[in-house]
């Protein structure tokens, strides 16, 4: 397979996938020589469209996500005219190929299927994603037979207690309760499998099983192995999806590397003071976070080591989100049914060559651990430069939530473009 083109660390090759407006194509990472799969999209027709809503959503969505049966999306990288989505490649193919040219699945086989799609359904579930489009087209297949559902394009996130009211999916698979149409078994099926399929299938919500009813079910016990997703942060930063619709640069510089940011200016320094911060007479005040900032006599580079430094003493993990922002939570862990328990972030803001404020927010999580990562940093900052820290401020910042409107399309167009593209979401 020959590879001609990149898009950062990503040596493009075929395309596996094609729509109206975006293609996929096989990409290597030149990192550690495993294949991506990268989403193409045409930025102009996506907001020419009004579509922008739905792919921020969509990319929001996955990075929610955490599941071993769930395709996992890496990351988002935008030029003047393209958005680059690099996503987890399956190998395997769509359920839908398979079904056509296989009469029937081996009872084992098609168990184990099930299973993986009840446990990535309950996760989501739990996380507060709802798919809306579960059918044979959006389950891919690996190389060892194990399914990843894809294709978040028409899914809701959903707050507890929320009711979603829009109907919405493929025609053959909406919810029995909108198509409570007529259906028999091949003769092949067992009593016990088609009372589980009957219960699943039944118009009354209120009667149908649930997800915790079925993975108690008989049948569907046999040869179980759970399998669980990843604890992670509620809180999804979206800088790179936002700098994709944003940035400006010409194509010809997609393989350059992230420039650093500019200095801080006098107005921004002054909006740093508490008493002097005027974005509460203009923001609507939602959501309180911890804020405290700290001044560093280092070079911005060096101010991010310390900052991993003072992570790894409090056996936090570090996710760089750019070049100046990064996140820190504990080890995961696996769980069934998890919720968003801590959130960190610090972010490097450059003043001069070698000074630069460090602004650490927690918007979850406790408080004990946060004064604990505070402090840890504070120390760091001043090894080997003997000089003392500088708490700025801490407050309680704003944060806005701009995605007040939600753009769905016609079934025709969305049925089109998610065969054209072959399982992997069709934005």
């Amino acid at each position: 397979m020959g590879f001609v083109n990149n898009i950062g660390k990503y040596h493009l090759g075929k395309t596996i996938g094609e729509g109206t407006f975006a293609k996929v194509k096989l990409a290597v990472d030149s990192n550690n020589a495993s294949y991506v799969a990268v989403k193409i999209i045409d930025k102009q027709m996506v907001v020419e469209s009004n579509l922008k809503y739905q792919v921020v959503r969509e990319i929001k969505t996955m990075k929610i996500l955490n599941h071993p049966n769930i395709v996992r999306i890496h990351e988002v990288i935008g030029t003047k005219r393209k958005i680059y989505i690099v996503m987890e490649y399956v190998s395997g193919g769509q359920l839908s190929d398979k079904l056509s040219y296989s009469q029937k699945l081996k009872e084992s086989e098609a168990r184990k299927m099930f299973q993986q799609l009840i446990d990535a359904v309950d996760y989501c579930h739990n996380r507060g994603v709802f798919h809306r489009d579960l059918k044979p087209e959006n389950l891919l297949l690996d190389s060892k037979g194990n399914m990843k559902v894809s294709d978040f394009g028409l899914s809701a996130l959903r707050k507890h207690g929320d009711v979603l009211t829009t109907a919405c999916g493929s025609p053959c698979y909406v919810a029995p309760e909108i198509c409570a149409a007529e259906y028999t078994f091949p003769l092949w099926f067992t009593e016990s499998q088609k009372k589980l399929i009957s219960r699943i299938l039944d118009p009354n919500p209120k009667r149908r099983i649930t997800i915790a009813e079925m993975i108690e079910d008989e049948w569907f016990q046999t040869d179980y192995v759970p399998s669980f997703g990843y604890e992670c942060d509620e809180k999804i930063y979206l800088d790179d999806v936002n700098a994709a619709f944003d940035v400006i640069e010409d194509d010809a510089a997609e393989t350059k590397m992230p420039k650093p940011s500019s200095f801080i200016n006098a107005f921004k320094l002054i909006a740093m003071s508490h008493d002097l911060d005027l974005s509460g007479l203009f923001q609507e005040q939602e959501d309180k976070k911890e804020t405290t900032r700290l001044g560093s006599k280092h070079t911005v580079n060096e101010t991010i080591k310390k900052i991993e430094a003072a992570a790894l003493d409090l056996s936090l993990t570090v996710e760089r989100m750019n070049n100046f922002r990064l996140k820190m939570h504990p080890k995961q862990k696996m769980t069934r049914c998890t919720r968003s328990c801590f959130d960190l972030s610090a972010e490097v803001i450059e003043v001069a060559p070698t000074n630069c404020v460090v602004e650490i927010s927690k918007s979850a999580g406790e408080l004990r651990l946060f004064s604990e990562f505070c402090k840890s940093l504070s120390t760091t900052l001043t090894e080997k430069s003997n000089t003392s820290f500088q708490v700025l401020d801490s407050e309680a910042p704003s944060i806005i939530d701009n995605n007040n409107q939600e753009t769905i399309r016609s079934e025709k167009q969305i049925d089109r473009e998610k065969n054209e593209l072959g399982g992997y979401s069709s934005s």
